[in-house]
């Protein structure tokens, strides 16, 4: 399987990989410095950010049905980027794509250390994984997910650790993964995350600040509702029911 490495000039595969990867030979020292550090953590750094984003903005702004439905889609992201990574490892030793700076010569390596397999980029299926699961969670939010992921795939090739292909197959993993396994791990984690909202201090995590809280006797009211309590009657003793009630 090692054969899908072939020349450039009867696989637009490296000829695409020689076209992204030789902008690192022509660019500033200090870009590639940039772009090595972006590729390798700073993009999935900034998938925390947006996942985190989005857990404080629908529990700000959503409702509690809302609020649990977000809630469960953005658990459901990391575990399925999890289970895609652990999809790709037979998947990478049944190929056993070599890395590209292995088979093709003037390759602008940026960062080193890259002794095992190819294909596919775990790199580009944990983004996308994590992109489409929190676009599942919110869609506003999972578009700059995926653009990230995106970005993610392209700083891979432009690296020279991975094949423009190697790329598209992590992008198809984690996608599939996240899409297929989402109904029943959705299914399983609402009603969960449900019964966390409605406990004590773990629901504060979960349940939205526009949810109802619990009044006297258990009867629901929003913050700052006016409870009306019942007069007493003048002249009433202490003790007498009101029979006209």
């Amino acid at each position: 399987m090692a054969g899908l490495a072939l020349d450039s000039g009867s696989n637009p595969d490296v000829s695409l990989l020689h076209d992204i990867n030789g902008l690192a030979r022509s660019a500033p020292a200090w870009f590639d410095r940039v772009m090595e550090f972006v590729g390798e953590y700073g993009i999935m750094l900034a998938m925390v950010l947006v996942v985190l984003w989005c857990w404080w903005y629908v529990r700000r702004r959503g409702t509690e049905e809302e609020s649990v439905a977000a809630m469960a889609g953005l658990v459901w992201a990391p575990l399925a980027a999890g289970l895609a990574l652990l999809v790709n490892i037979p998947i990478r030793g049944f190929v056993e794509r070599p890395r590209p700076f292995l088979d093709h010569e003037g390759i602008e390596v940026l960062v080193g250390g890259k002794t095992d397999f190819s294909f596919v980029s775990d790199h580009a299926t944990m983004a996308m994984a994590l992109g489409v699961g929190l676009f599942v969670a919110h869609r506003l939010f999972g578009l700059a997910a995926i653009g990230l992921a995106l970005a993610e795939g392209f700083c891979r090739v432009y690296m020279g650790v991975h094949y423009p292909t190697d790329v598209v197959g992590g992008f198809a993993l984690g996608t599939a993964v996240t899409l297929l396994l989402a109904p029943p791990a959705l299914g399983l984690l609402t009603p969960l995350l449900s019964a966390v909202a409605r406990s004590g201090r773990a629901g504060r995590l979960v349940r939205s600040r526009r949810a109802p809280g619990v009044g006297v006797r258990g009867r629901e009211h929003r913050p700052h509702e006016r409870l009306d309590f019942a007069e007493p009657r003048q002249g009433a003793e202490p003790g007498d029911n009101d029979l006209a009630a």
